[in-house]
Parts: structure tokens; sequence; C-alpha cells
């Protein structure tokens, strides 16, 4: 598929209230935009991850077929790039054995089995997710000791969503680019897009380098983020052979496929249902939503329009009825000493964070 991006309008901007459909080529939101979310995402890692502002991204938009060298660096993402010759068939593969395995599941059922699932469930997708790679990793919400680093990053490389700095390099990403063209994963797109489709491009080596280096330059030295990277799927192998020896086939379809599924589909409906559904807080610039479902799934990270606004606040529920499974567990680790310097204000006006603060 072509690469061309067609001239964007100057006026129209992709939020809106009643979801217009979004492509590639649409107005990429003006230079204060730009300029703030800059601003905003370099302070928060300590690096120079500056955007292009409304001038270049023009340009990049009618000229972004020119050469490689001039494109984006979030061409990769853009869902013209998915076709026959760029999917990534290990994803496909992968994907496709999770889901079958989970399909055959109930045909090997036992209660052991099951509570293995919910506690592995909870695991990596609340400590490993969004804990360790989303609110520690992500956004620097807190600090923790080196054992529950260890521990949270192994819980994050058994969810099977990626690498951390792949994970973390691709929702900075996320932020700076919500809802506007180079989004990894907006519903304004498509729905089935930001829920699965986008995860099946398949990117180079380079490409995939230079995310790293623009989004995750203050995490690229560290040393066990560096061990995590090298064994990550060695962990996936180990623990679908750890679970085999303990219980044979229904703990290896529970433990891993049921549980996996799971926590996949937690994550992706925040990428989709909560950019299209649900009440908002705040007044941010992009289609962000708080959703109660998605926020039980996903063990808080469904106010999502709380965390659009404000992401370096530890706490995603703002609100007495906004559950937060996962800030619970920060506070506990709070307690206990394990996490320190922890952003746990809450907001009280309908104002999202300034320029200034961390993204």
């Amino acid at each position: 598929m072509s690469t061309a991006t067609p001239k964007r309008s100057k006026t129209e901007r992709p939020h809106t209230d009643k979801h217009k459909p979004f492509r590639p080529g649409q107005d990429a939101g003006a230079a204060a935009d730009a300029s703030q979310l800059n601003t905003a995402l370099s302070k928060s890692v300590g690096a120079d991850l500056t955007l292009a502002t409304a001038p270049s991204l023009e340009a990049a938009g009618t000229k972004s077929s020119a050469s490689k060298t001039d494109s984006p660096i979030w061409e990769p993402w853009l869902p013209e790039r998915l076709s026959w010759n760029r999917i990534d068939w290990i994803v496909v593969v992968w994907m496709v054995g999770m889901h079958a395995g989970a399909i055959v599941a109930p045909f090997f059922f036992n209660w052991q089995s099951l509570a293995t699932c919910v506690v592995l469930h909870w695991f990596t997708a609340s400590i490993g997710i969004c804990l360790g790679y989303h609110r520690f990793l992500s956004h620097k919400s807190f600090k923790l000791v080196s054992p529950a680093r260890f521990v949270t990053l192994l819980a994050g490389s058994l969810s099977g969503e990626g690498s951390p700095l792949a994970w973390t390099a691709t929702h900075r990403l996320h932020h700076q680019r919500s809802d506007l063209e180079g989004d990894p994963h907006s519903p304004l797109v498509s729905a089935i897009w930001s829920h699965l489709t986008w995860l099946f491009i398949r990117r180079t080596r380079s490409e995939q380098d230079a995310l790293f280096r623009k989004y995750t330059p203050d995490l690229m030295q560290d040393p066990m983020l560096q061990f995590f990277e090298k064994t990550y799927f060695m962990w996936l192998v180990v623990s679908g052979i750890a679970l085999w020896c303990i219980g044979g086939m229904p703990m290896l379809l529970w433990g891993l496929c049921v549980r996996m599924v799971f926590v996949y589909h937690g994550t992706w409906f925040v990428n989709s249902a909560t950019h299209l559904w649900g009440y908002r807080n705040y007044d941010v610039r992009d289609e962000s939503r708080n959703l109660w479902w998605v926020a039980i799934w996903a063990y808080g990270e469904g106010w999502h329009n709380n965390h659009h606004a404000h992401p370096h606040v530890a706490p995603a529920g703002h609100r007495w009825w906004e559950l937060d499974p996962t800030w619970w567990a920060i506070k506990t680790l709070r307690l206990f000493g394990m996490a320190y310097e922890v952003d746990d204000r809450i907001p009280t006006t309908r104002e999202p964070a300034p320029a200034t603060a961390d993204v």
C-alpha cells in the first residue's frame, strides 16, 4: 500500500464529540498542541523528545513517502503499513495459538487450573502491565526498590505483551500522538485497528531502535531492563513448560492461554473502548473516556480520561466510586517501603495537567 499522505485541513481537528472517523492525513493538531506535548514528554524522561510542530508535520504529511529519512518517527505505525508483505507472522501465529488454546480450555477444566489462571491474571495484568510497565516505567509515577522492580518487570514479561522497552516506547508515542496521525492504536482509524490489527505490522530493527532512542533514552542503559529485553521470550517459554510440568494440559491451557487472552483483551479495550465510550472528568484534547467495565477488567486502567489528563499521577481513579485495584497495590508497596516518591495528587478541577507536567 502507498504511504503517501493526502493534504490535511488546517482547521479540522480529530477531537470531536461525535467521533468522526479519523484517517491518516487529517489535521495532526496545531503547533501549540505539539509544543505542549514536546515540553511534557521531554520533562518526563529528562531527554529531548521533540515532536515536529505544525509546519513540519504538514511537510511530513504531504511528502511522507519521499524518502525514509524524511519520514516521521511514527510512520511505521500508520495503518497503511499493514499489508501482506509487512505482516508480523510471529505475532499473528502467537495470537491465533493463544486464542485457540483458550477456546479448547473448557474441555480441560479443573478448579486448580482456574485458580492459577485468576492469580496469574492479577499478577501479570495488574502488577506487570498496569503497575510495572504503565505507571512505573512509562510515566514514572513512583519509584521502586530493586526487588520490587525485578518482580514487576518479571510480571510484565510474563504477560506476553512485549518487552519493557517496546511497551514503554509505544505507550509514550501513544500519549504524544493520542488520536492524531501517528497514534499507534487510535480507534478513530477503526475499532478493530485500535483493538488488535495494529499489532500485526512488522517493523524493522532500525525502526524499533529509532523508537527506543526517541522515547526511552532514559531507560536504554538500565541493566535490569536490558536483562529483561534479552530474556523476554525465554520467560514465556519457561512459564509454559513450568505450567505443563505442574498440572499438564489443563494447567497450560488455563494458566497460559486463557489467562493471556483475558489480559490481552483487557489492555486492548483500554486502547479501543475507552477512546469511544464513557464519560469525561477532564477537558482533554483527545477522545479518552472513563469506562467502568474496562476499569473492572483492567484493574483501574479504564479510568482513561483521568489518566490522559494527568498521566503522571499514580492513582487512575479520581472519584470515590472509581475503584482502582492497581492503586491499592501501589499503596501496599509504599506501606512496606517497596515504593516511594509516589505522586498521589488528586486534581480538583476539570483542567488537564499543564504543559510542564510529566507525561
